[in-house]
């Protein structure tokens, strides 16, 4: 259908599923308030004030009794919405830029996928309070529906275009992860036993492992996921960049460099990927004091690279300051420690780096 065809306005309609979410639920509501039609949130078993907060901040609220399944609670949820055009957000979640961009989307026939950009906030240590940018598809025209019981996708086969909407998340903080430990993992694990050779499953319990630093379960699974995945999914770069880290604090250097190598080409164009290969030769040096030359040249090389490359937020996984500030802070100061302190100053000037910062 053609805009010229079209009768009226689309409507917009945010749909989140929440449980106990009171202390967070106001921050995207009003985040998105003022840019959609209506907002619906599913409440699936809250005990505190989730549900009157949300219907004071004007949107409709619709319980339904959690299944372990976040999919089958997504669908429900956009069956109650009924929008042309949803968007598509959590409770740990609120729209940080790019609403306006909601108001030319009423024009546009519902005939393709938004992809917004998900910005991670961790802590204050994090660059900029971010750690991680992603690129998912959460802007749905109103009949697409959901599938998989964790780390659900929707299910479509339309065009999907970049938007200028960009959401920012802090479910990754500490007392966040604390509170999610093992409940993704049980659903993970109960969807692997029905596809055990599902790649993007593996990929997930790898990286579920990584987070809580379960080295070992996380080399397990990031090997497999390698083994049986595309080599052109959009994750296997974290995968990789997940995979080289786990070996390391595993001790098995000597794999990890011979899977960097063997990526560096198809992953060459990522200050990520260069940013954990020089992590990587840095933390060998401590068991091969007879290799420390050659180890930290490749280190040095590797976040030389960083710098050259510059920043890649079009890169789903990215980390703000890899290509820029980070990758300069650990070249200056292997350059302090091999004795060239002039330049390790000029290039602490150059990326605005404080000397106190480096030798802290």
């Amino acid at each position: 259908m053609s805009n010229q065809g079209m009768t009226r306005a689309q409507r917009i309609v945010l749909v989140t599923i929440a449980r106990n979410e009171a202390d967070r639920i106001a921050r995207l509501l009003a985040s998105v308030r003022p840019w959609v039609d209506s907002m619906l949130v599913l409440d699936t078993g809250s005990d505190d004030d989730t549900a009157e907060i949300a219907r004071q901040l004007g949107a409709r609220v619709e319980q339904y009794e959690w299944s372990d399944d976040f999919s089958a609670a997504r669908n429900v949820a956009l069956d109650h919405a009924g929008g042309d055009w949803h968007l598509v957000l959590d409770a740990d979640e609120w729209l940080a830029q790019g609403g306006e961009f909601l108001r030319q989307v009423r024009q546009q026939p519902a005939d393709w996928a938004g992809q917004v950009r998900l910005d991670d906030v961790l802590d204050s240590w994090a660059p900029q309070g971010c750690v991680a940018r992603n690129w998912l598809s959460r802007l749905l025209p109103g009949h697409l529906r959901y599938a998989g019981r964790i780390h659900e996708q929707p299910v479509h086969a339309l065009p999907v275009r970049r938007t200028p909407l960009v959401i920012a998340h802090d479910g990754y903080r500490p007392d966040a992860l604390v509170s999610k430990r093992g409940r993704n993992r049980r659903l993970l694990l109960r969807e692997l036993q029905e596809r055990p050779d599902d790649a993007y499953l593996l990929y997930q319990v790898g990286k579920d492992a990584s987070v809580y630093e379960e080295h070992d379960l996380a080399h397990a699974c990031l090997a497999a996921a390698c083994e049986r995945g595309d080599r052109q999914a959009s994750w296997r770069l974290d995968l990789i960049i997940r995979w080289i880290a786990a070996m390391k604090h595993l001790g098995l250097h000597g794999q990890a460099a011979a899977l960097a190598h063997q990526e560096r080409t198809r992953y060459g164009f990522s200050p990520d990927f260069h940013f954990a290969v020089g992590d990587l030769m840095l933390d060998w040096t401590a068991t091969a004091p007879d290799r420390t030359d050659d180890l930290l040249a490749e280190a040095e090389q590797a976040w030389r690279r960083c710098l050259a490359i510059g920043e890649r937020p079009d890169v789903p996984g990215s980390v703000p300051g890899r290509g820029s500030h980070l990758a300069a802070f650990n070249l200056a100061l292997l350059l302090e420690v091999t004795g060239r302190s002039a330049e390790a100053c000029g290039l602490r000037r150059s990326h605005g780096l404080a000397e106190a910062a480096l030798l802290s």
